[in-house]
């Protein structure tokens, strides 16, 4: 196709051209790509976008760029390795930005991971206001991660931990044979402590209060770790006389005091069972001396505008920016409650000039942040809390202020989590690299950015092993003749995609939740019909997650529980506590009532995108629970019969059945110093995890290992059993035909364990007693496979299920039976009902930012009948 005008040279320069790319599931793909473009990678889900635009394009960007670096300084950075591609030509310099949580710490924060953090500090530290005779204090004494800023009891944690005694000890009356010390590991290290104090002369079989209380203090509190003779088949009394003897011991022990052992386990123990034990034994408070404040009382005593630091880094980003903004305005001066350190209350000239610079340059970090939706953010919230989106779209609006040129961007679907009013800023910023000399690649299923793009890479036609062919390359409009293109059809409105408008369901009865508050939702009372799917929309920021995915199940549990008497395992469980066991002391706390029909809902469950597994160990056949039933028809195979295998013995995480090289794995990690860490393939079992015994029984011709390796949709046609056929049947009505069985639950995006999830549950027996809350299902979903998705939530409503689900794409909203919609804005401007009703009434409000989205989609249904 004939390059359009922006490219006009054709000597090499103004394009990527790529040969050869085998990476994953594409087939040997040759594809030439403008550079200084907007290009989009589109195609349904599995069918390859991300293989080339991440694992090709952006991993040998990254792999040329790492071989100009020392070697050395290679070991400190993150590599992904080289990609499989014969060659790739007039590749510039990449940055990538993936949809993935970061592993940030507690201390990373949205201020520290857009340099925002380091401005404001440099402020408070020149033109801060000053209690009188104070010295002026550095930028790094305003920051909570050094030495001289951090509060000196909290070491900047805003938190401390203790180990209260009536936690060590709950039951006084018992002996410290009889288990009185409670926090003191079980099994044989506990025995081991306790042979410890019958040497060092205390009596454990009296009861713990009739010791002498400086004897209960040590046990409890010393941090004294003493070397013990230990004799294990001695009653005590001969314990003593062999001490005092100087009798050489079975063996010698470190003894650990109660507290120092819950504190050593809580800080670094690499068991997570042990770590939240040691954790039910600890309290969490505030800190005593900074108010949880994190900072020294010095450097919270000088003000900005009437704040301290911690305070500015509380406030909503769009506030921050409405305070510094007062600064630049003609005629500001410092507020001054009291004299400055110099003497004076009022503001020298250079003080002014410093202010107004850094505030004019805090301005222009921030604008970005809050023009893709982040305005609801502060700067303290840290990144661990973010999603995906959030997390991306932050990290490209400091790429923006970077001002890098020649650069390739490759991002993953920017628009996700998005509202369509917060995308036309998205497309602003997008244009703003372009325009500045940068190439931006990004995959989107996004339609309205899609149609934004200057050049379309479309991936398909299928997924998985159909997909991996380039189906189209060229700007926008050629995409109509490209007949193999699912993505077409939806571009340009083919009638293969004609969309009728479903009759809406009023409901059968009433859920009614009163004066609910969590997070930036206040007092609200809002009523969800039961038996209808309900979305609830509103701009990023507006709090619909609040409510849908926190407030909503926190209250049916507290105000329903006797109603609710199912919870299965995984999807329907109340939502996880965070990983740090002691965290929920800062959690915030829902209060309010929820009302509903008695028995009405009996099960609530939850589907979101959180991972469905830590390690490579968990994968889709196990967390769906088909590999047990595969497990199963092994086992019950005449020569495993004869051999007397159990079902166990096909199980890659159990000694018998697995390979005893790679312990399951079916990988082993080489360490390569300075160049990526390398997975081969385990030497001994070639990566079918399996020992060659268990290798040796087949089923219908296959190993289990052959069963592992097989796409869901060849696994359907392999099985003849009606449960595995079940199990798979589900997981192919939700788009997930092109996933290989054994695909570690590692390697799957949020929007596949999302479906994954609701597989598990499609695969269940319908109720009609169930809620089913999602948070934004379609998010990573080509169109055709949200309507696919849709299809069956309709499916589970009409049984008489209720489905509520947080949505931004205003296809799917339009075919809710019931919009609620929150703002008007976001942060403490949203968290209110904006519009209540059905898709048509909500389109019609006049204050909803929504309706005019809503109100278009709306426009491309055909009514019904």
């Amino acid at each position: 196709m004939d390059a359009p005008e922006r490219w006009p040279h054709d000597a090499g320069l103004d394009r990527v051209r790529v040969r050869g790319a085998r990476e994953h599931n594409l087939r040997s793909v040759d594809l030439d790509i403008p550079r200084d473009a907007l290009v989009a990678f589109t195609g349904i889900s599995g069918s390859g976008k991300s293989s080339l635009a991440f694992g090709t394009i952006y991993a040998e960007s990254q792999r040329r760029y790492f071989e100009s670096v020392a070697p050395y300084a290679r070991r400190l950075m993150s590599q992904v390795g080289s990609p499989d591609v014969d060659a790739i030509e007039g590749l510039p310099p990449a940055v990538a930005l993936p949809q993935q949580r970061s592993g940030g710490s507690a201390r990373s924060t949205v201020g520290s991971a857009t340099t925002i953090a380091n401005v404001l500090r440099m402020l408070y530290s020149r033109v801060g206001t000053y209690p009188q005779g104070a010295p002026m204090l550095l930028a790094e004494d305003f920051s909570t991660n050094t030495v001289q800023g951090a509060c000196p009891t909290c070491h900047g944690l805003g938190r401390v931990h203790d180990v209260p005694e009536h936690l060590m000890v709950p039951d006084a009356s018992l002996t410290i044979r009889d288990g009185a010390l409670a926090a003191w590991p079980t099994a044989w290290h506990g025995k081991q402590l306790r042979d410890s104090l019958i040497s060092l002369g205390y009596d454990i079989d009296v009861p713990w209060r009739d010791l002498p209380r400086e004897q209960r203090e040590w046990v409890l509190f010393t941090d004294e770790s003493p070397q013990v003779p230990v004799f294990t088949d001695r009653e005590p009394a001969e314990v003593r006389k062999a001490v005092a003897a100087g009798i050489e011991p079975r063996y010698m022990s470190t003894f650990q005091g109660v507290r120092s052992f819950v504190l050593n386990t809580f800080a670094g123990s690499k068991s997570a069972r042990m770590r939240e034990r040691a954790a039910s034994f600890m309290v969490s408070a505030p800190c005593p001396r900074c108010g949880g404040r994190r900072l020294k009382p010095e450097a919270l005593a000088v003000t900005f505008e009437g704040f301290d630091i911690t305070e500015l880094a509380a406030m909503p980003l769009d506030d921050v920016a409405r305070v510094l903004r007062a600064v630049l305005e003609p005629g500001w001066t410092p507020r001054s409650a009291e004299p400055s350190s110099s003497g004076s209350g009022d503001a020298h000239p250079e003080q002014l000039l410093a202010a107004r610079r850094l505030v004019a340059d805090l301005l222009a970090r921030l604008s970005p942040i809050i023009d893709l939706g982040l305005g609801s953010l502060s700067l303290d919230r840290t990144t661990s809390s973010l999603s995906s989106g959030e997390l991306q779209r932050m990290r490209l609006a400091t790429q923006v202020l970077s001002q890098l040129f020649g650069v390739v961007f490759v991002l993953d679907e920017p628009s996700a989590g998005l509202h369509p009013a917060d995308t036309e800023s998205l497309l602003r910023i997008l244009a703003t690299l372009r325009d500045s000399g940068n190439t931006v690649y990004f995959v989107e299923h996004a339609l309205d950015v899609i149609r934004e793009a200057d050049w379309i890479v479309d991936i398909g036609p299928g997924a998985g092993a159909d997909g991996g062919t380039v189906i189209y390359s060229g700007p926008l409009e050629g995409l109509q003749d490209a007949d193999e293109s699912v993505t077409r059809r939806y571009l340009f409105e083919q009638p293969a995609t004609e969309r009728v408008a479903r009759e809406r369901r009023a409901g059968d009865d009433r859920l009614e939740l009163e004066g609910v508050t969590r997070h930036n939702v206040r007092d609200l009372s809002v009523t969800f019909p039961l038996g209808a799917l309900t979305a609830v929309t509103g701009v990023s920021g507006s709090g619909k997650s609040s409510l849908v995915v926190q407030a909503l199940p926190d209250l049916l549990w507290a105000s329903l529980e006797s109603e609710i008497d199912e919870r299965a395992s995984g999807a329907d469980e109340p939502p996880a506590a965070a990983e740090d066991p002691l965290a929920h002391g800062t959690e915030a706390v829902t209060t309010g009532r929820a009302h509903g029909p008695a028995g009405r809902l009996r099960r609530i469950v939850q589907v979101s995108q959180k991972p469905i597994g830590r390690t490579s160990r968990s994968n889709v056949a196990t967390y769906t629970g088909v590999f047990d039933r595969i497990r199963t028809l092994f086992a019950a195979t005449p020569e495993a019969r004869r051999r007397r295998y159990s079902a166990s013995r096909f199980s890659f995480n159990l000694p018998a059945g697995r390979c005893p090289t790679c312990k399951g794995e079916g990988t082993m990690e080489v360490e390569l110093l300075f160049l990526p860490t390398v997975h081969a393939p385990c030497a001994t079992c070639g990566g079918s995890r399996y020992n060659p015994e268990t290798l040796e029984i087949e089923l219908h011709g296959r190993t289990v290992a052959d069963v592992l390796a097989m796409s869901v949709r060849d696994a359907r046609a392999w099985s003849s059993d009606s449960e595995v056929q079940r199990h798979l049947d589900a997981l192919l009505d939700v788009g997930l035909g092109y996933v290989a069985l054994g695909q570690p639950a590692t390697q799957l995006s949020g929007g596949e364990a999302q479906r994954v999830k609701l597989a598990s549950e499609l695969r269940r027996g319908q109720r009609g007693d169930t809620l089913y809350l999602l948070d934004e299902p379609t998010s990573g979903l080509h169109p055709a496979d949200a309507d696919r998705l849709m299809a069956h939530l309709h499916h589970l409503v009409d049984g008489g299920s209720t489905v509520i689900l947080v949505e931004h794409d205003m296809r799917i909203v339009a075919e809710a039976d019931w919009v609620v919609d929150l703002g008007p804005g976001a942060g403490d401007a949203g968290g209110r009902v904006v519009a209540a009703g059905t898709p048509e009434q909500v389109a019609a409000s006049p204050s909803s930012r929504t309706a005019p989205y809503l109100a278009a989609a709306l426009r491309q249904l055909t009514p019904a009948g």
